[in-house]
């Protein structure tokens, strides 16, 4: 619930966008050309800083006139306070203006001193490796700012991840149209996280959601898919399911999407499965193998070099052979589908989710010391908005057409319609 004192300062901000809404006049800063050389000694940077400064003094003697002249109020001396500019804290002397008994919200001031964009500016220096040690030296530009110490950072970061996490918990994804959904959980500092990672049909990517957990147990995928689903993503329309071969996983996604998926089994994964049985002397034959194999473009040649891989297995480590034989069909999905082989970069293994953790880790690289509570969900889901906005369409996204086709065709058989009925 909003106090009183907030009710005030939000109801002096929309007065003064009203009045610039309907003012038809327009604003004029004169500076001499010697205190314009003076200021440029110091660089244009700070005479930017010091010119804006000025003009928001400039913006509140306005306001303060147009209170006077049209709301009948009286100017009441002024009164320490400070405003946000470039991200930072400026000391100023803000005007006052009196209403009858009391003393008036000034909306300009209001509006001038709200820390949003300064929260912002914080948010992505951070994420690009600004440490909050540092930040005061870097990001001063002015010697009476204030508000950019360490603790004032730290507090302002909390502020502002918190609220990205929230946004990216309640994020609508109705109108989302899905054509692969990749699952994948990540170990970071001795901690898992289950992601969830949406391709739409323009070969956007899409951080869906995370959850934090011990393992990749079903209850953990239930409760990120659950999220998802009620947050309007339609999990039962035809479509790619990626995923690392974790049997939570692949319990949670049946259980929620039903049979109008396509199960893709990261073949990444399934690799590292059946080559960890050997030492490092044999890693490297045993993955070159298994990567020709499923290089092979045809679903019956992939298929008979894989047996023939598990054959040989069997007289040389059987455990292995039947690590590779354990969900081999669903590794080989794409070939089975005839997908493009554009596209098959992209959508054979879980490794988008993997490089987005790559630079989750390189954000989070300058936190030091790792405390109970939400400051690892805060910070997970501040480096996965951040890798976000570096996104750009998966390879092979002009092959997505055909690849919808082969859904469509896929989901609108007649075997399909009895399993889903």
């Amino acid at each position: 619930m909003k106090k009183a004192y907030q009710i005030d300062e939000r109801k002096a901000i929309n007065r003064f966008r009203s009045y610039l809404n309907t003012n038809p006049g327009n604003i004029q800063m004169v500076l001499p050309l010697a205190d314009l050389a003076q200021r440029l000694r110091h660089g244009v940077s700070q005479m930017l800083f010091d010119t804006e400064r000025d003009l928001l003094m400039l913006v509140m003697s306005e306001e303060i006139k147009w209170l006077s002249e049209e709301h009948g109020m009286e100017r009441w001396g002024t009164a320490p306070g400070s405003v946000i500019i470039h991200g930072q804290k400026v000391p100023i002397q803000r005007p006052r203006i009196r209403d009858h008994a009391k003393e008036a919200k000034l909306g300009s001031y209001e509006l001038f001193r709200l820390d949003d964009e300064m929260q912002r500016r914080l948010w992505e220096r951070v994420m690009r490796g600004l440490s909050m040690r540092s930040y005061d030296r870097i990001i001063r530009e002015s010697p009476p700012s204030f508000g950019i110490s360490k603790s004032a950072v730290s507090d302002r970061f909390a502020i502002a991840s918190s609220q990205r996490v929230e946004d990216l918990r309640k994020r609508d994804l109705s109108k989302l149209r899905l054509c692969a959904l990749l699952l994948d959980g990540v170990e970071f500092r001795k901690e898992l996280f289950v992601v969830a990672l949406g391709i739409d049909k323009t070969g956007s990517k899409t951080i869906l959601g995370y959850h934090q957990g011990a393992t990749e147990n079903q209850q953990v995928c239930d409760q990120l898919l659950s999220s998802i689903a009620a947050r309007g993503l339609d999990l039962r329309r035809g479509m790619l399911v990626g995923i690392d071969g974790a049997g939570g996983l692949r319990t949670s996604v049946r259980k929620h999407c039903g049979d109008r998926i396509l199960l893709v089994r990261c073949q990444k994964h399934k690799q590292r499965n059946v080559c960890e049985h050997f030492g490092k002397d044999q890693y490297p034959y045993w993955e070159r193998k298994l990567e020709n194999a499923y290089n092979l473009f045809g679903y019956a040649e992939a298929k008979r070099a894989l047996q023939q891989i598990q054959h040989e297995l069997m007289g040389v480590n059987p455990s292995a052979a039947r690590s590779l034989e354990e969900g081999l069909e669903d590794t080989l999905t794409l070939h089975r589908l005839r997908v493009p082989e554009s596209l098959r970069k992209t959508l054979r293994t879980t490794n988008p989710i993997e490089s987005v953790f790559d630079t989750v880790r390189v954000a989070c690289r300058n936190v030091k010391r790792w405390r109970p509570g939400d400051q690892r969900e805060r910070w997970i889901g501040s480096g996965l908005l951040f890798a976000e906005q570096k996104f750009r369409r998966i390879d092979g996204y002009r092959e997505l057409p055909q690849l919808i086709s082969i859904l469509d065709s896929q989901f609108a058989s007649p075997k399909v319609k009895t399993q889903t009925a």
